[in-house]
């Protein structure tokens, strides 16, 4: 694959940066369209697709902004690759997904029932629920529960044993999360739902998740490198600038190669899903990255001393992304036994 950016890619890039470094929050990326870049042209968007997405939050993760991009931006492309277009058309604003379980890894099937509406009777003769009867998409009903949704209070997509789903605003309970940002459980008993599609667009929605967050932790790590490398550029001990010593040049250089690896699993990942290749394997090594990227930042604390550990120092907001992102796909532990299962 070619790992360079096009001159779209590059354009969005140029965008996203200017608009999080001048204003950052959510209002303005919804402003600049950048909130939209994977919504179908019919529906109103861009109808760009993985890659663009990664771009996206990959400066968002860079300026460890909290916009909500990361649920809205997979929501969207999730709709767009499975969804009919009136879903994609009424769902342009803010939606999330819905994927993590109690107890259950996330790529774990989904243990979320989907009970279908009452059938129609097909050809004639043939009894309710019989072969060639049809379902109705809308009148689904949907129970189990749901962890860590982020940005509850939108339009959700929920997987469950029957595929994808889509939940008008479901309440959610509050959770805590490390950046602050809003996340919430959500349980369904007998809630109602509307089809998008079967298994397979389930898996998908897990897929372009896990792509997104490790797009953004990708971001973070790399803010988080330039921050440190400007810090130990400057202080000094002993007379000398902290970046002259051995010590500390290889403990940057191991956050650097970190960042590195995280990038290259991810591209990658983002390229095969764009093209519709096997995408697996590049994910789950993504997913590992994302939890090395946290034990990256903790050496990115360790390097700029006491003032890694205080709130208010921008380097905070960086390892506090680094640690949400890292929970989300369930740790580095949870994907070295997926990595291993896999070979």
């Amino acid at each position: 694959m070619d790992f360079n950016l096009d001159e779209t890619q590059q354009d969005l890039k140029k965008l996203a940066a200017e608009v999080l470094t001048r204003q950052g929050d959510e209002e303005r990326l919804w402003q600049a369209g950048l909130m939209s870049v994977c919504v179908p042209e019919e529906a109103g968007g861009a109808g760009l697709g993985p890659v663009e997405m990664a771009v996206v939050l990959r400066e968002t993760g860079a300026r460890a902004a909290t916009a909500g991009a990361l649920p809205t931006l997979a929501g969207t492309l999730v709709l767009a690759r499975h969804g009919t277009p009136d879903q994609q058309r009424r769902c342009t604003g803010p939606v999330t997904l819905a994927l993590r379980e109690p107890g259950h890894a996330l790529a774990a099937p989904p243990t979320t029932t989907a009970h279908p509406p009452t059938h129609r009777a097909g050809a004639a003769g043939e009894e309710a629920g019989g072969p060639g009867a049809v379902v109705p998409e809308g009148g689904w009903r949907l129970s189990g529960r749901k962890v860590s949704v982020p940005y509850p209070g939108a339009d959700v997509l929920v997987t469950a044993d029957e595929g994808l789903f889509l939940v008008a605003s479901p309440a959610a309970t509050a959770e805590y999360t490390s950046t602050g940002e809003p996340a919430g459980t959500i349980v369904l008993d007998d809630t109602p739902a509307e089809r998008v599609a079967g298994p397979e667009a389930a898996g998908d929605a897990r897929r372009i998740f896990t792509a997104a967050v490790a797009a953004q932790a990708s971001g973070v790590l790399a803010g988080a490198l330039e921050l440190t490398t400007a810090y130990i550029r400057q202080r000094k001990q002993f007379g000398r600038a902290l970046a002259e010593f051995q010590a500390v040049t290889m403990q940057i250089a191991d956050v650097y190669i970190a960042g590195r690896a995280l990038d290259v699993a991810m591209w990658s990942a983002v390229w095969r899903l764009g093209e519709g290749l096997p995408v697996e394997e590049d994910l789950a090594l993504a997913a590992y990255h994302v939890g090395e990227a946290l034990k990256a930042l903790h050496t990115c604390q360790h390097l700029h001393g006491g003032l890694g550990l205080d709130v208010t120092y921008p380097l905070h907001r960086y390892f506090a992304q680094a640690k949400h992102l890292s929970h989300l796909l369930g740790g580095a532990d949870a994907q070295l036994d997926l990595i291993g299962a896999r070979l």
